[in-house]
């Protein structure tokens, strides 16, 4: 059986810059991308925390060290410059692989600095929940 999991999450960025006239995507620091374990071209989930819209689109590297968060092209009409976002990154994760599956979760500043990186393994926390 296949699961979708959350493997790697940028927790409450700051959107840098929006640009309507852009082809599309998400323009991610590439240290934020290597952090979050999200890859060029990989499909990301977006969450503004200040007004609940959910966006799905494909993150691209800007410039490596700058903080950029920019979303591109239709969600620039939903994504401002200072909005807190959260970034998803997915992945199907069978049976076999959960046992060694690992997430992470990037805490920034209001730089969009990391802050700190939280690792978990989701079948620890499972078999602990179940006192195994």
């Amino acid at each position: 059986m296949l699961r979708q999991m959350c493997k790697g999450k940028l927790h409450r960025v700051r959107v840098t810059q929006a640009d309507l006239n852009y082809v599309g995507s998400i323009t991610l620091d590439p240290v934020l991308m290597r952090a979050a374990n999200i890859r060029p071209y990989e499909m990301v989930q977006i969450t503004n925390v200040e007004n609940g819209v959910l966006w799905s689109t494909y993150a691209i590297p800007g410039v490596e060290g700058s903080g950029v968060v920019c979303l591109n092209g239709p969600p620039a009409r939903h994504f401002q410059p200072g909005d807190r976002v959260i970034v998803l990154s997915l992945a199907w994760v069978d049976d076999g692989e959960w046992e060694t599956f690992t997430v992470s979760v990037v805490l920034v500043d209001d730089d969009n600095r990391i802050t700190s990186i939280l690792t978990a393994k989701p079948a620890d926390d499972w078999h602990s929940d179940l006192g195994a």
